[in-house]
């Protein structure tokens, strides 16, 4: 960059937090709902955590006389401090939160941002590697009560030294934005991470959830400690987990119990989980409890439906995502609260889609996606679920998927449903093939006539009732994650990965017409950043 250039300096505002953006910092709007949600988040707990805090006093035979401990919440990568300095302005009940990033430009960026804003009391500046700096807060008076990681893609490779330097009872914040890796894009990297196989499933999204739930768990129960889901979302293009972790060697023992292998039919994609483990109680004597295996496996060679093989995945979490007590306090605060925040509709709308979720129904169907299978006219959400409650099932949506239906009905009700869907809406008999699926699922009668005029009270659930905003259009072009941090090197150019350097090669050669034409790259010195600190002459590329 030549010594006369002139970098353009902006100002961002962002709740009551304002920024500077300066040269290459790139600021994702699309996150705002990310850092609303978990201010919203840490507002609640920090309530509850307080009476925890009273009671615990409360209940001391003798009163204690060691200091306090501080309460400190550690956003592990700050970036530009954004986060960081609205939970000093906009999160109360707390000491500390300590910003930390590995860059030197970065540190620099956070140190302008905090004295900007006036938050240097509450706002700890950290220069240090986030694993390393959590792997040496273990001990009881240095571990954090909050952490919060946020990185770009996997957050795999913090995960063990954050469950070691949270407190007990302490607060997880998590982000995951490799989605394609947790999806089941490419099973054998998300097993390499996290210890589970995807499969290709429309339920990907809630896949997702469970897939990194359960890593987390399997990383705390190595430390004898365990999890607590308080909320867990899809949103947009990546996962955002709340969990608290506690210490107890017998709830780590259940941890077995609330882990499930996946069956997919390569067919008609019917789901079906199969539990590691169950717990049963002694008739004798209910303070004995065994663990026992399962029979299995719990669905035939072939699918009982269609025929067809089955794709086995898992293991996932199977237990509950969400804790229901503490979302009914999350919307009450919003409500009253936050009000003034920038996603304030859409905070309402997907927590509310949250409070309606089945707490013991892991994963979903999506309506287009059953009709589909059928080669059937898709059946109005409305009279699907009213159908299903008719038969005196439950059924709700799911969060992370617009067209979702989650039921304890079997799915062989639902294929009964479209069974007689299909005779008042008749299936092209083009369509019904020899060794088709649509041929094996449609060879039965329905079992029945189904009630699709009278729709049942409780099948509009308030959230769509009420028109809230329950799944945002993307807000602008070219919408995403936005771009990992970059180095800068020789002046100007950024060093760049080798998976960006390579996308679109293959298609290139094939376009090229001459054969020994080779792509050019970048003359710079390419550094990975994980692997190099800045000094403080260079850029960077920061993503909030």
């Amino acid at each position: 960059m030549g010594e006369n250039t002139v970098q353009e300096v902006k100002i961002i505002t962002e709740g009551t937090a304002r920024i500077f953006e300066e040269g290459n910092v790139f600021y994702n709007p699309v996150q705002e709902f990310n850092r609303d949600v978990s201010i919203c988040v840490l507002n609640t707990f920090f309530e509850i955590y307080h009476k925890e805090l009273d009671l615990k006093e409360a209940n001391r035979a003798k009163p204690s006389n060691k200091p306090k401990k501080k309460i400190r919440i550690l956003e592990a990568l700050a970036a530009t401090g954004l986060r960081s300095i609205r939970y000093a302005k906009e999160v109360k009940g707390f000491d500390e939160v300590v910003a930390n990033d590995l860059l030197n430009g970065a540190v620099k960026m956070i140190k302008k941002n905090v004295e900007a804003n006036g938050v240097e009391d509450k706002v700890t500046v950290n220069h240090a590697d986030a694993t390393i700096f959590m792997y040496t807060s273990t001990s009881y008076d240095k571990r954090f009560t909050v952490i919060d990681l946020d990185p770009y893609g996997t957050p795999s490779k913090f995960i063990d030294a954050a469950i070691q330097s949270i407190e007990d009872g302490g607060l997880l914040c998590i982000t995951a934005t490799d989605m394609a890796v947790l999806a089941g894009n490419t099973p054998e990297a998300c097993i390499v991470k996290y210890g589970s196989v995807p499969i290709r499933s429309k339920a990907c999204h809630e896949l997702a959830l469970r897939i990194l739930l359960r890593s987390i768990e399997s990383q705390a129960n190595k430390y004898g400690r365990y999890i607590k889901p308080l909320l867990s979302l899809s949103i947009d293009f990546y996962v955002r987990l709340f969990v608290r972790v506690y210490t107890g060697q017998f709830q780590c023992k259940e941890s077995s119990t609330k882990q499930s292998m996946v069956f997919q039919c390569t067919g008609c994609e019917t789901l079906t989980l199969q539990p590691l483990a169950y717990k049963k109680t002694s008739i004798d004597n209910p303070n004995s409890i065994k663990f026992n295996l399962p029979t299995g496996p719990y669905v035939n060679t072939n699918c009982e439906h269609c025929s067809n093989k089955h794709h086995m995945g898992g293991p996932i979490w199977s237990a509950n995502i969400h804790d229901f007590d503490f979302v009914n306090n999350l919307i009450n605060y919003v409500k009253i609260e936050g009000t003034n925040l920038g996603t304030y509709s859409r905070l309402i709308g997907v927590l509310t889609m949250v409070q309606e979720e089945l707490p013991d129904v892991p994963l979903y169907y999506k309506i287009d996606q059953i009709c589909h299978h059928m080669r059937v006219a898709t059946i109005p959400a409305l009279k699907m679920r009213s159908a299903i409650l008719h038969e005196n099932y439950r059924v709700s949506y799911s969060h992370a998927c617009k067209n979702s239906i989650k039921t304890d009905a079997p799915i062989s009700l639902l294929w009964d449903i479209l069974r007689y869907w299909a005779k008042l809406n008749p299936v092209n008999p083009a369509k019904i093939t020899e060794g088709s699926v649509v041929k094996a699922l449609l060879s039965k009668e329905p079992t029945k006539e189904y009630e699709f005029d009278f729709i049942h009270q409780d099948a509009n659930p308030p959230s769509r009732r009420d028109a809230l905003t329950r799944f945002q259009i993307n807000p602008t072009v070219n919408w995403g994650p936005g771009t990992r941090n970059q180095l800068m090197v020789e002046g100007n150019k950024p060093s760049i990965s080798k998976n960006i350097r390579n996308q679109g090669k293959n298609k290139k050669k094939r376009n090229n017409n001459d054969d020994n034409e080779e792509e050019k790259l970048p003359d710079s010195k390419h550094v990975k950043i994980d692997d190099a600190e800045m000094t403080e002459s260079d850029e960077i590329k920061v993503t909030l």
